[in-house]
Protein backbone atom coordinates (compact mmCIF):
# COMPACT_ATOMS: atom_id res chain seq x y z
CA UNK A 1 0.00 0.00 0.00
CA UNK A 2 1.55 3.74 -0.96
CA UNK A 3 0.42 6.69 0.68
CA UNK A 4 1.55 10.54 0.17
CA UNK A 5 2.15 12.46 2.57
CA UNK A 6 2.30 16.53 2.58
CA UNK A 7 3.04 17.78 5.75
CA UNK A 8 7.25 17.90 5.13
CA UNK A 9 5.90 21.52 3.67
CA UNK A 10 5.28 23.41 7.37
CA UNK A 11 2.56 25.74 7.32
CA UNK A 12 2.30 28.26 10.62
CA UNK A 13 -1.20 29.77 11.06
CA UNK A 14 -2.04 32.42 13.24
CA UNK A 15 -3.05 31.63 16.95
CA UNK A 16 -6.85 30.74 16.95
CA UNK A 17 -7.33 29.87 13.07
CA UNK A 18 -9.98 27.20 12.99
CA UNK A 19 -8.35 25.32 10.76
CA UNK A 20 -6.26 22.40 12.15
CA UNK A 21 -3.14 22.30 10.16
CA UNK A 22 -1.59 20.22 12.80
CA UNK A 23 -3.72 16.94 12.22
CA UNK A 24 -1.49 15.77 9.27
CA UNK A 25 1.91 15.47 11.13
CA UNK A 26 -0.18 13.50 13.70
CA UNK A 27 -1.76 11.47 11.31
CA UNK A 28 0.70 10.60 9.68
CA UNK A 29 2.65 9.49 12.92
CA UNK A 30 -0.48 7.66 14.65
CA UNK A 31 -0.59 5.52 11.38
CA UNK A 32 3.25 4.83 11.96
CA UNK A 33 3.11 4.16 15.66
CA UNK A 34 -0.02 2.00 15.41
CA UNK A 35 1.57 0.24 12.81
CA UNK A 36 -1.18 1.00 10.07
CA UNK A 37 1.25 1.98 7.67
CA UNK A 38 5.10 1.25 7.63
CA UNK A 39 7.67 3.67 7.03
CA UNK A 40 8.39 2.20 3.70
CA UNK A 41 4.17 2.55 2.58
CA UNK A 42 4.85 6.88 2.86
CA UNK A 43 6.11 8.69 0.07
CA UNK A 44 6.19 12.64 0.25
CA UNK A 45 4.33 14.91 -2.20
CA UNK A 46 6.16 16.88 -4.74
CA UNK A 47 4.75 19.88 -5.86
CA UNK A 48 2.08 19.88 -8.83
CA UNK A 49 3.54 21.25 -12.08
CA UNK A 50 1.61 25.04 -12.92
CA UNK A 51 0.37 23.50 -16.40
CA UNK A 52 -1.70 20.53 -14.69
CA UNK A 53 -3.23 23.15 -12.78
CA UNK A 54 -3.69 25.73 -15.75
CA UNK A 55 -5.78 21.98 -17.36
CA UNK A 56 -8.20 22.67 -14.73
CA UNK A 57 -8.03 26.30 -13.29
CA UNK A 58 -8.40 29.81 -14.83
CA UNK A 59 -4.81 31.34 -15.25
CA UNK A 60 -5.84 34.75 -13.93
CA UNK A 61 -6.96 32.61 -10.56
CA UNK A 62 -3.68 30.49 -10.65
CA UNK A 63 -0.93 33.09 -11.37
CA UNK A 64 -2.48 35.65 -8.98
CA UNK A 65 -2.89 33.18 -6.04
CA UNK A 66 1.16 31.34 -6.77
CA UNK A 67 2.52 35.34 -6.80
CA UNK A 68 0.29 36.62 -3.85
CA UNK A 69 -1.68 39.15 -6.08
CA UNK A 70 -4.75 38.00 -5.40
CA UNK A 71 -7.93 40.33 -4.03
CA UNK A 72 -7.82 40.10 -0.58
CA UNK A 73 -11.37 39.31 -0.96
CA UNK A 74 -10.72 36.50 -2.78
CA UNK A 75 -8.38 35.40 -0.27
CA UNK A 76 -10.74 35.77 2.34
CA UNK A 77 -13.14 33.42 0.64
CA UNK A 78 -10.44 30.44 1.25
CA UNK A 79 -10.03 31.21 4.36
CA UNK A 80 -6.23 31.10 4.74
CA UNK A 81 -3.88 33.82 4.98
CA UNK A 82 -1.33 33.90 2.00
CA UNK A 83 2.37 33.18 2.49
CA UNK A 84 4.90 31.32 0.04
CA UNK A 85 4.71 28.72 2.75
CA UNK A 86 1.07 27.94 1.93
CA UNK A 87 1.56 28.11 -2.02
CA UNK A 88 4.42 25.30 -1.18
CA UNK A 89 2.01 23.11 0.82
CA UNK A 90 -1.32 23.68 -1.51
CA UNK A 91 1.13 22.62 -4.40
CA UNK A 92 2.17 19.32 -2.42
CA UNK A 93 -1.24 18.74 -1.87
CA UNK A 94 -2.70 18.96 -5.81
CA UNK A 95 0.68 17.40 -6.60
CA UNK A 96 0.29 14.64 -3.69
CA UNK A 97 -3.26 13.22 -5.25
CA UNK A 98 -1.78 12.94 -8.66
CA UNK A 99 1.36 10.94 -7.49
CA UNK A 100 -1.45 8.58 -5.29
CA UNK A 101 -3.57 8.57 -8.81
CA UNK A 102 0.02 6.92 -10.06
CA UNK A 103 0.16 4.59 -7.36
CA UNK A 104 -3.07 3.45 -8.29
CA UNK A 105 -2.73 2.74 -11.25
CA UNK A 106 -0.22 0.23 -10.49
CA UNK A 107 -1.44 -1.19 -7.55
CA UNK A 108 -5.68 -0.03 -7.43
CA UNK A 109 -5.24 1.44 -4.30
CA UNK A 110 -3.28 4.31 -2.97
CA UNK A 111 -3.77 7.46 -0.65
CA UNK A 112 -3.28 10.92 0.60
CA UNK A 113 -2.92 11.87 3.81
CA UNK A 114 -4.29 15.49 2.45
CA UNK A 115 -6.23 16.93 -0.47
CA UNK A 116 -9.99 16.41 -0.61
CA UNK A 117 -9.92 20.29 -1.66
CA UNK A 118 -13.75 20.25 -3.29
CA UNK A 119 -14.31 23.58 -2.75
CA UNK A 120 -12.29 25.21 -5.31
CA UNK A 121 -13.98 25.91 -8.24
CA UNK A 122 -12.08 27.00 -12.04
CA UNK A 123 -11.97 30.62 -10.97
CA UNK A 124 -11.58 30.39 -7.13
CA UNK A 125 -10.83 29.06 -3.76
CA UNK A 126 -13.13 28.67 -1.05
CA UNK A 127 -13.65 26.93 2.21
CA UNK A 128 -10.10 26.04 2.91
CA UNK A 129 -9.15 24.75 -0.71
CA UNK A 130 -7.28 26.95 -3.29
CA UNK A 131 -6.90 24.50 -5.87
CA UNK A 132 -9.06 21.34 -6.37
CA UNK A 133 -6.73 18.22 -6.38
CA UNK A 134 -9.83 16.15 -7.13
CA UNK A 135 -10.16 18.13 -10.97
CA UNK A 136 -6.44 18.34 -10.99
CA UNK A 137 -5.88 14.18 -11.06
CA UNK A 138 -9.15 13.64 -12.90
CA UNK A 139 -8.24 15.70 -15.91
CA UNK A 140 -4.33 14.72 -15.60
CA UNK A 141 -5.96 10.92 -16.36
CA UNK A 142 -8.38 11.91 -18.86
CA UNK A 143 -5.57 13.93 -20.84
CA UNK A 144 -2.95 11.61 -20.85
CA UNK A 145 -6.12 8.46 -21.53
CA UNK A 146 -4.82 6.82 -18.73
CA UNK A 147 -8.67 7.03 -17.67
CA UNK A 148 -11.60 7.38 -20.10
CA UNK A 149 -13.78 7.96 -17.54
CA UNK A 150 -13.80 9.16 -13.51
CA UNK A 151 -15.98 8.53 -10.54
CA UNK A 152 -15.37 11.23 -7.96
CA UNK A 153 -17.19 10.05 -4.88
CA UNK A 154 -17.13 12.87 -2.62
CA UNK A 155 -18.88 11.82 1.29
CA UNK A 156 -17.53 14.63 3.14
CA UNK A 157 -20.65 16.67 5.03
CA UNK A 158 -19.88 19.62 3.12
CA UNK A 159 -21.11 19.39 -0.72
CA UNK A 160 -18.10 19.10 -3.65
CA UNK A 161 -19.22 22.09 -5.09
CA UNK A 162 -16.13 23.14 -6.48
CA UNK A 163 -15.78 19.89 -8.34
CA UNK A 164 -19.21 20.23 -9.29
CA UNK A 165 -18.50 23.83 -10.80
CA UNK A 166 -15.82 22.58 -12.99
CA UNK A 167 -16.91 19.30 -14.49
CA UNK A 168 -20.69 20.68 -15.05
CA UNK A 169 -21.13 19.47 -18.53
CA UNK A 170 -18.29 17.11 -18.98
CA UNK A 171 -19.62 13.48 -19.59
CA UNK A 172 -16.44 12.27 -18.54
CA UNK A 173 -16.53 13.22 -14.98
CA UNK A 174 -19.49 11.57 -12.58
CA UNK A 175 -19.76 13.76 -9.34
CA UNK A 176 -21.45 12.38 -6.34
CA UNK A 177 -22.26 13.93 -3.20
CA UNK A 178 -23.45 13.21 -0.14
CA UNK A 179 -23.66 16.36 2.06
CA UNK A 180 -25.85 17.74 4.59
CA UNK A 181 -28.63 19.95 3.55
CA UNK A 182 -28.20 22.76 5.25
CA UNK A 183 -24.58 23.04 5.76
CA UNK A 184 -21.83 25.29 3.82
CA UNK A 185 -21.71 25.83 1.02
CA UNK A 186 -24.93 27.70 1.75
CA UNK A 187 -25.44 27.81 -2.45
CA UNK A 188 -25.24 24.48 -3.31
CA UNK A 189 -23.58 23.60 -7.28
CA UNK A 190 -25.85 20.71 -9.16
CA UNK A 191 -23.46 17.73 -9.13
CA UNK A 192 -24.32 14.76 -11.34
CA UNK A 193 -26.09 12.78 -8.26
CA UNK A 194 -26.32 14.98 -5.20
CA UNK A 195 -27.68 12.97 -1.89
CA UNK A 196 -28.55 15.88 0.58
CA UNK A 197 -28.87 14.75 4.41
CA UNK A 198 -30.82 16.49 6.99
CA UNK A 199 -29.26 16.95 10.60
CA UNK A 200 -28.68 14.81 13.14
CA UNK A 201 -28.30 11.52 10.35
CA UNK A 202 -27.34 9.14 12.12
CA UNK A 203 -25.42 5.67 10.94
CA UNK A 204 -28.15 3.43 10.05
CA UNK A 205 -29.72 6.29 7.74
CA UNK A 206 -26.80 6.83 6.02
CA UNK A 207 -25.63 3.84 5.54
CA UNK A 208 -28.99 2.82 4.34
CA UNK A 209 -28.72 5.86 1.71
CA UNK A 210 -25.20 5.14 0.80
CA UNK A 211 -26.29 1.33 -0.44
CA UNK A 212 -29.26 2.95 -2.11
CA UNK A 213 -26.88 5.50 -4.35
CA UNK A 214 -23.91 4.44 -4.68
CA UNK A 215 -24.83 1.54 -7.03
CA UNK A 216 -26.56 4.78 -8.76
CA UNK A 217 -23.67 6.91 -9.18
CA UNK A 218 -21.28 3.66 -10.22
CA UNK A 219 -24.05 2.66 -13.36
CA UNK A 220 -24.56 6.16 -14.41
CA UNK A 221 -20.61 6.91 -14.24
CA UNK A 222 -19.53 3.59 -16.10
CA UNK A 223 -15.79 4.66 -14.83
CA UNK A 224 -12.44 3.22 -14.98
CA UNK A 225 -10.93 5.48 -12.40
CA UNK A 226 -12.51 6.28 -8.93
CA UNK A 227 -11.40 9.49 -6.76
CA UNK A 228 -12.74 9.16 -3.25
CA UNK A 229 -13.28 11.59 -1.09
CA UNK A 230 -13.20 10.44 2.60
CA UNK A 231 -13.97 13.64 4.61
CA UNK A 232 -14.91 13.09 8.83
CA UNK A 233 -16.85 15.23 9.32
CA UNK A 234 -19.87 13.79 9.07
CA UNK A 235 -18.67 12.34 12.77
CA UNK A 236 -20.91 13.25 15.70
CA UNK A 237 -18.32 15.01 17.02
CA UNK A 238 -16.99 17.45 14.53
CA UNK A 239 -17.79 20.89 15.42
CA UNK A 240 -18.69 21.76 11.74
CA UNK A 241 -20.93 18.73 10.77
CA UNK A 242 -24.15 19.15 12.50
CA UNK A 243 -24.31 14.48 11.70
CA UNK A 244 -24.46 12.12 14.24
CA UNK A 245 -22.26 9.32 12.69
CA UNK A 246 -20.05 7.18 15.20
CA UNK A 247 -16.57 6.25 14.55
CA UNK A 248 -18.23 2.46 13.79
CA UNK A 249 -20.44 4.01 11.13
CA UNK A 250 -17.83 5.91 9.22
CA UNK A 251 -15.43 2.98 9.42
CA UNK A 252 -18.16 1.24 7.87
CA UNK A 253 -18.98 3.90 5.25
CA UNK A 254 -15.32 3.52 3.83
CA UNK A 255 -15.81 -0.75 4.63
CA UNK A 256 -18.55 -0.47 1.68
CA UNK A 257 -16.96 2.56 -0.32
CA UNK A 258 -13.71 0.18 -0.53
CA UNK A 259 -15.12 -3.15 -1.04
CA UNK A 260 -17.62 -1.98 -3.97
CA UNK A 261 -14.67 -1.11 -5.90
CA UNK A 262 -12.41 -3.92 -4.88
CA UNK A 263 -15.06 -6.26 -6.09
CA UNK A 264 -15.54 -4.59 -9.78
CA UNK A 265 -11.86 -4.06 -9.75
CA UNK A 266 -11.41 -0.43 -10.44
CA UNK A 267 -8.33 1.79 -8.90
CA UNK A 268 -9.14 4.41 -6.34
CA UNK A 269 -7.89 7.25 -4.67
CA UNK A 270 -8.66 7.97 -1.31
CA UNK A 271 -8.07 11.32 -0.26
CA UNK A 272 -8.71 13.21 3.21
CA UNK A 273 -11.33 15.76 3.77
CA UNK A 274 -12.58 17.48 6.74
CA UNK A 275 -12.62 17.01 10.06
CA UNK A 276 -12.85 19.57 12.60
CA UNK A 277 -13.54 18.11 16.40
CA UNK A 278 -12.08 19.75 18.88
CA UNK A 279 -9.86 18.10 20.92
CA UNK A 280 -8.46 16.83 17.63
CA UNK A 281 -8.92 13.16 18.70
CA UNK A 282 -12.12 11.72 17.23
CA UNK A 283 -11.26 13.50 13.83
CA UNK A 284 -7.48 11.81 14.08
CA UNK A 285 -8.78 8.36 14.80
CA UNK A 286 -11.55 8.75 12.07
CA UNK A 287 -9.28 9.41 9.42
CA UNK A 288 -6.59 5.99 10.88
CA UNK A 289 -9.73 3.97 10.63
CA UNK A 290 -10.08 4.80 7.02
CA UNK A 291 -6.50 3.13 6.33
CA UNK A 292 -7.47 0.06 8.79
CA UNK A 293 -10.31 -0.86 6.70
CA UNK A 294 -8.24 -0.13 3.59
CA UNK A 295 -6.06 -2.96 4.88
CA UNK A 296 -8.42 -4.91 5.49
CA UNK A 297 -9.81 -4.76 1.97
CA UNK A 298 -7.49 -4.51 0.07
CA UNK A 299 -4.91 -6.60 2.17
CA UNK A 300 -1.28 -6.93 2.32
CA UNK A 301 0.63 -6.26 5.98
CA UNK A 302 2.56 -2.74 6.40
CA UNK A 303 5.84 -2.57 4.87
CA UNK A 304 8.62 -1.73 7.03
Amino acid sequence: MRVVYTDHFAVPLPPGHRFPMHKYAELRRKLVSEGVLGEGELFPARPAPVEALLAVHDERYVRGYLDGSLEPKELARIGFPWSPAMVARTLASAGGTLLAAEFALADGFAGVLAGGTHHAGRAFGAGFCVFNDLAVAAVSLLERAAARRVLVVDLDVHQGDGTAEIFAGDERVFTFSMHGERNFPLRKQVSDLDVPLRDGTGDDEYLALLEEHLPRAIERARPDFVLYQGGVDPLEHDRLGRLKLTLAGLAERDRRVFQRFRELGLPLVTTLGGGYSDPIGPTLEAHANTYRVAREVFGAAPSR
